[in-house]
């Protein structure tokens, strides 16, 4: 019996999303998705002194656009 597969995406809000970002999200979504699962977004806000606010809603925002919901 296969089982659903629960995969994560944990970005650090201290720039941008990049194309590498962006396929290692939608390799994460696809993995879990067909298998009946889940991706879960964890935002790895460890570097204090580069997260911001801003680039978390932009993650956010990246990937709703990506249809990675």
């Amino acid at each position: 019996m296969d089982r659903p597969v629960i995969t994560r995406f944990a970005p650090s809000p201290t720039g941008r999303l990049h194309l590498g970002h962006a396929y290692a999200a939608k390799v994460a979504h696809d993995l879990a998705s067909h298998s009946g699962g889940k991706m879960i977004l964890r935002i790895d806000d460890i570097d204090h002194t580069r997260c911001r606010a801003i680039y978390t809603a932009q993650i956010f925002n990246d990937l709703d656009w990506l249809g990675l919901n």
